[in-house]
């Protein structure tokens, strides 16, 4: 198997295991489930992990360490700049 397409799946492994525990995290609370948030998450965990597997020469830990924790690091960089609305109550 290329070790590309191999990156790729260990990295969308990495990124489904991060989707699990945070849909049992979301049932656990009793919050609502956001499948398209959870399929965007997979789909660029593998992308993370084939990039970095390309970047270094394939080390299959890295690749789904990449896909775990790849996304979370990108999560936290869209939070920090995600624009709040702030409301100003007049007199």
């Amino acid at each position: 198997m290329d070790s590309t397409i191999a990156s790729g799946l260990l990295g969308l492994l990495g990124g489904s295991v991060r989707v699990l525990l945070g849909i049992m995290k979301s049932a656990t609370l009793k919050r609502k489930i956001v499948w398209n948030y959870a399929l965007v998450t997979m789909l660029s965990s593998g992308i993370i992990g084939a990039l970095l597997g390309i970047i270094f020469n394939f080390d299959y830990r890295l690749a789904a360490l990449a896909g775990y924790a790849g996304t979370d690091i990108l999560e936290g960089i869209y939070k920090s700049f995600k624009v709040e609305k702030v409301y100003v109550k007049g007199k």
